[in-house]
């Protein structure tokens, strides 16, 4: 085995750990068998002395995790399940596909090239895997059960459509192709069992005792979740899903009606995509300029063989950081003045 740790401190940043100490039923646990805080805590070792998680300590890392950055949009208690499920419990057991010739590793078993993909294609880039040295970092247990996490809600919209519950345990731990045929079904039922033992153990109101202010202040936090629906209006919204560039690109990203994340770049800063920021300047070009003859997608060529309708969203996107534009600067306000002033200057040069 490539990686094993002997404490929980070996593979958690400080605040995590204080944030698992914060919990009552982990720091019970812990107390009771015999670790102190301020010390290092001993994973605990199976017979066979590989390392694992106790059900206790899962439940509390998947409810961290979703609070962290999947708040309402995923059940810790599914997540939980499917760390089971896919592990054992166990922290760091690799499974080698021959198929695929990829190797699923940790407690939620990702491989690294599912992660690099969820950060590169998704946005999911909280933690960067992406060089050769940082793969061994898929067997923390916050770094990998946020991709597993983030693996899960991206395949209950996966190939354009709504999945159930079902599906998506069928297909994270028997692969998409086997989540409807029949020799996938007792995974479902080994699932139900567990996800009933969790909620048995722990019922959802306890975990909000989890230090809301402290997960809140946690340096390991990351990007704080930014929606579409908080920051423009119902209509706006309605016009960006019946785009449908928008609407294949947010589907194939595993957003949904009412939760739609804003994507974030290396830094952790949310910009908007080329399909967005096309989107945004035909709404508003059909909105209030129609009238002016211009129209959304119909080249209109000055003197300089400026398109019109392209020019907007090309000059602006390109501006800054290649294709990205950052959200707050693209209020459907501003991104109006700013096509006012951009068309009124044309006229100007027309004349």
């Amino acid at each position: 085995m490539p990686v094993s740790f002997k404490y929980w401190d070996d593979c958690l940043d400080p605040d995590d750990m204080r944030l698992m100490w914060a919990d009552p039923h982990v720091s019970k646990e812990w107390t009771d068998a015999g670790e102190e805080q301020g010390q290092k805590v001993h994973l605990s070792r199976d017979p066979d002395g590989e390392a694992y998680l106790t059900q206790t300590e899962i439940m509390v890392v998947a409810a961290i995790t979703v609070q962290r950055h999947f708040k309402s949009q995923l059940d810790p208690y599914m997540i939980g399940a499917l760390a089971e499920i896919a592990s054992g419990k166990r922290l760091f057991v690799d499974n080698y596909d021959r198929k695929t010739k990829e190797t699923k590793m940790g407690i939620m078993q990702v491989t690294p090239e599912v992660a690099q993909w969820l950060g590169r294609e998704l946005g999911y880039k909280n933690y960067d895997i992406e060089l050769e040295d940082n793969i061994d970092l898929l067997y923390w247990p916050f770094i990998n059960v946020y991709f597993g996490a983030a693996y899960a809600k991206w395949l209950f919209s996966c190939d354009e459509k709504e999945r159930t519950e079902e599906f998506v345990v069928r297909a994270y731990k028997g692969g998409k192709k086997k989540a409807t045929h029949k020799s996938s079904a007792p995974i479902f039922e080994r699932y139900l069992y567990v996800k009933e033992t969790l909620l048995s153990m722990r019922q959802p109101d306890s975990l909000n005792e989890l230090a809301p202010d402290l997960l809140e202040n946690s340096s390991t936090a990351g990007t704080q979740l930014v929606y579409w629906d908080s920051k423009v209006s119902v209509e706006d919204l309605d016009g960006m899903w019946s785009q449908p560039d928008v609407l294949k690109e947010w589907t194939n990203s595993g957003e949904r009606r009412g939760n739609v994340r804003f994507s974030h770049d290396a830094k952790k800063r949310p910009y908007l995509s080329r399909v967005e920021v096309k989107a945004v300047a035909e709404i508003i070009i059909s909105r209030h300029f129609s009238s002016r003859g211009v129209k959304p997608g119909s080249p209109s060529c000055s003197r300089r063989g400026v398109q019109y309708a392209l020019c907007p969203w090309s000059t602006f996107s390109d501006r800054i950081d290649g294709n990205r534009l950052p959200y707050c600067r693209m209020a459907f306000q501003v991104m109006t003045l700013r096509l006012a002033i951009y068309l009124y200057i044309l006229s100007k040069q027309l004349r």
